[in-house]
């Protein structure tokens, strides 16, 4: 070997120029991914609170309108009008209202309402209006698209083919008497 090249090559090893680059380039992406996570997680909760809302005020309303008979595509209808946040509700929201017996004990399957998006939604899927003094439980789940699909989180989040995640609401109240 040349003296020359040993002399810049102890040169280059000596030099420190550059070295935050290397931190930089180490540090970012780790940021970038927690700040898109963070972001992902956050449009979660507003849409499933978003869906919460709209479904606990629409039992509300449901509850104490005494003899009134409420039709599928109403009560949908009424709470895709209160989640503001759900993009393309009418197509995306299945609900299930079912009577159930308060000395039983009575488990919902995760997923039941939303097994099967790709077939047109059945307005008569369980869809039972109650009796006074009845119990019934209604399940809502909506498909949401993520905001950050190509993020470790949003594509966690899809559990389906179309690359969207679901969100379940179960509410529970008791018809009033008519």
């Amino acid at each position: 070997m040349r003296p020359g090249f040993l002399k810049r090559l102890r040169r280059f090893g000596k030099n420190e120029s550059g070295t935050a680059t290397v931190e930089f380039v180490i540090v970012v992406p780790a940021v970038i991914f927690l700040i898109a996570s963070g972001a992902e997680m956050a449009m979660l909760n507003i849409h499933h609170g978003m869906l919460e809302r709209a479904v606990d005020t629409t039992v509300r309303d449901i509850r104490l309108s005494t003899g009134a008979t409420f039709e599928h595509e109403d009560v949908k209808q009424t709470i895709c009008e209160r989640a503001q946040f759900i993009n393309d509700c009418e197509s995306s929201l299945k609900l299930e209202l079912i009577p159930a017996d308060p000395r039983e004990t009575m488990t919902i399957k995760e997923g039941t309402v939303c097994e099967d998006r790709i077939e047109p939604i059945s307005p008569q899927y369980r869809f039972t209006n109650g009796q006074s003094n009845e119990l019934m439980v209604m399940h809502a789940c909506a498909y949401i698209d993520p905001i950050l699909p190509f993020s470790h989180l949003g594509a966690a989040l899809s559990d389906n083919v179309e690359g969207k995640y679901q969100l379940f609401a179960t509410t529970a109240f008791v018809q009033e008497p008519q």
